[in-house]
């Protein structure tokens, strides 16, 4: 039976995130104790919500693992910002806050915005974590691939009349992505409002995110994020989608550059969002590099 999810809540820098939890059974079928291997932290891109972690996390839960999808500041059931600042660094404290009230270091996997948080999280705090995987993002990011993400988010703002029309529009988006035949499932990511569907993010995120599109200035931010991979010293992985417009193989190399231990995944056939696109060569990549390189570097 598929590990099932309990929905928690942790305290941020200021504001309560939703979060799902899967669990691995105790025991296997024969009644022998299993071995908890640890909690691996499950971090969403901007304008996404935990639930694009779902098959992730019940992959993990069956390995052996704690996993744990939070919904970010302004994302989901997370509360959003008071003062409707999404910047790097509210996320990197609501970060820091999670795994204070953790209590263990985490693996964090995070893609796109997550995975930025994850990067300069960890590099400028190197007791964080015990690894960490970052899907589909370096600190060198391509314009044409975020401008485009950042026009599809704009999109949505007014709404849509219809799941139907809220699924074509990712469709038209993710054309190398397989089309659910059913949008329902769309509504863990919409709020029903006035007869409208919306996205169920804060629409300030746009202007105040830190998605690697709104980048006012950009050479800065990529310094900042270069400089915070030179320190990581955990394992690490990088897994690109071989078609993703927002990291380059130039952009891939230099992230192996700057973490000589790090390894990179190309998932053939996947664009940006790589978990999506190709879940089952995402899981397997993300278990084998789990138990080779965080479990055996357990001290």
């Amino acid at each position: 039976m598929d590990p099932i999810a309990t929905r928690c809540e942790f305290r941020g820098d200021g504001v309560v995130l939703a979060a799902d939890r899967w669990d691995p059974p105790t025991r296997d079928d024969n009644g022998v104790d299993i071995d908890r291997k640890g909690v691996v932290l499950l971090l969403h891109g901007g304008g996404q919500t935990r639930h694009s972690w779902r098959n992730t996390g019940r992959n993990l839960a069956a390995d052996g693992w704690s996993a744990i999808a939070v919904d970010a500041r302004g994302h989901g059931d997370s509360q959003w910002a008071p003062d409707g600042d999404y910047g790097i660094d509210a996320l990197v404290a609501d970060l820091t806050a999670i795994i204070g009230e953790l209590g263990e270091k985490p693996v964090l996997v995070g893609a796109s915005m997550g995975g930025m948080t994850s990067l300069i999280g960890q590099g400028e705090n190197p007791e964080l974590a015990r690894g960490v995987v970052l899907v589909d993002i370096a600190p060198k990011v391509e314009t044409e691939g975020t401008d485009e993400i950042a026009a599809f988010m704009r999109s949505g703002l007014d709404g849509f009349d219809s799941l139907d029309d809220a699924a074509a529009a990712i469709a038209a988006y993710t054309p190398n992505r397989v089309r659910k035949s059913n949008p329902q499932g769309l509504r863990k990511n919409l709020r029903l409002r006035d007869g409208r569907w919306f996205w169920h993010w804060d629409p300030a995120f746009l202007r105040h995110g830190d998605e690697p599109t709104r980048q006012a200035d950009s050479i800065m931010r990529y310094e900042r994020a270069r400089d915070a991979a030179a320190a990581i010293t955990v394992p690490t992985m990088l897994v690109r989608g071989k078609q993703s417009n927002v990291v380059s193989e130039e952009g891939a190399k230099e992230l192996l550059d700057l973490i000589p231990t790090a390894t990179l995944i190309d998932v053939s056939g996947a664009g940006h969002m790589v978990a999506g696109d190709d879940n089952d060569v995402f899981s397997g990549g993300l278990k084998e590099f789990l138990d080779d390189r965080v479990v055996t570097a357990r001290p």
